[in-house]
């Protein structure tokens, strides 16, 4: 349930990222809300894909699946 909720709602910032030429894929989310993405695109080489990440598809999904401790790139 934890996952498609995830999933859910990086389908909802998804296309801010496509805009970019970027995109992000879930690869995991472990029981404790620790949640892996791989940033692909032009995502994963900018030099601003960790603030991205954490201040934007982190503070998103942890806004909307409160289950949600941390995102970390893979």
């Amino acid at each position: 349930m934890l996952k498609e909720q995830v999933q859910k709602a990086l389908n909802d910032v998804r296309p801010s990222l496509q805009a970019d030429g970027g995109d992000v894929e879930l690869v995991n989310v472990n029981e404790d809300g620790v949640v892996q993405v791989k940033l692909k695109g032009a995502c994963q080489g900018c030099p601003m894909s960790q603030m991205t990440l954490s201040n934007g598809i982190e503070k998103y999904l942890k806004k909307q699946v409160p289950d949600v401790t941390k995102v970390e790139a893979v």
